[in-house]
């Protein structure tokens, strides 16, 4: 049998555009079925913009925060990465049961819901201890920054920020285990998008006043404010810490009931046994 010429304007199967566009089609209809790809896209420039433009402002209004920049920039870092290590972190944990498909073993195993929460607690706690602890070494050998220098209110600030990173991980690995593995981007995008209003690198006042608001309902702010408090005035703000503390709470116990809620419908409806690559 003779082989078919083409028509005019028709691409032979064989073509090489033909191929490539099979291609870029078949990834076209991959990120019109999961919406986290499709945020991803224009996610990170845009959260850089406005971090980093929110920084410019603070620098521009406040001369003598710049002589203390180094250090206040330091430890904003040194802490900010503990909320995402620690978020990160459980949700690893967790994700590593899907990958190995154990979700539907631990399922009939002896081991309690409740239990598993704890166990990627735990596994979270030491992901960011190994995670930071060397950063906070080569502070000090790099740029003689100590962020043990804060004292005591060290201590009380990671417990904040490791508290609510167990809850963004809880709704995080919930998502996940509801929507599935594409789902699985925003592991590492959920936190940045508290970013900007976070008051990371800068105090929340430079916020328009609409997103204070905002900023003020979430443990992470008055954290670094206090952090701020300490290391550009001196100052141990307790009220601060009362009102991350009592944020934390809330926002532990809706991540917890949410992650048990999700993780016993998924058991009903066996998609347990539906998890994996």
């Amino acid at each position: 049998m003779s082989r078919r010429e083409p028509l005019r304007g028709e691409m032979p199967h064989g073509s090489m555009w033909g191929r490539v566009g099979a291609m870029v089609l078949r990834h076209l209809y991959l990120m019109r079925s999961s919406w986290p790809r499709v945020v991803e896209l224009a996610y990170w420039p845009t959260i850089q913009m406005v971090i980093w433009g929110f920084v410019t402002l603070y620098l521009l209004q406040s001369s003598s925060v710049i002589a203390n920049a180094a250090g206040v920039l330091v430890t904003a870092v040194i802490l900010w990465d503990v909320l995402f290590r620690g978020q990160l972190g459980f949700t690893l944990s967790f994700i590593e049961e899907i990958w190995s498909r154990n979700l539907g073993n631990l399922a009939v195993s002896p081991l309690r819901p409740h239990e598993l929460l704890v166990a990627l607690t735990v596994m979270s706690f030491l992901r960011t201890l190994i995670g930071v602890l060397p950063a906070t070494g080569l502070a000090i050998l790099f740029y003689g920054i100590s962020i043990y220098d804060l004292g005591l209110p060290l201590v009380a600030f990671v417990a904040c920020l490791l508290v609510m990173s167990w809850a963004l991980g809880m709704l995080v690995s919930s998502l996940i285990l509801r929507v599935g593995q594409g789902a699985e981007n925003v592991a590492w995008l959920a936190i940045f998008l508290l970013a900007p209003i976070s008051s990371v690198y800068y105090p929340v006042s430079v916020l328009p006043p609409w997103l204070q608001a905002i900023a003020w309902c979430f443990p992470m702010t008055p954290t670094f404010e206090g952090m701020r408090a300490i290391l550009i005035h001196g100052t141990f703000r307790p009220d601060l810490l009362v009102q991350a503390l009592a944020l934390d709470g809330v926002y532990l116990a809706i991540g917890a009931a949410v992650f048990l809620y999700t993780f016993r419908v998924a058991r009903r409806h066996g998609l347990l046994l539906q998890q994996g690559e």
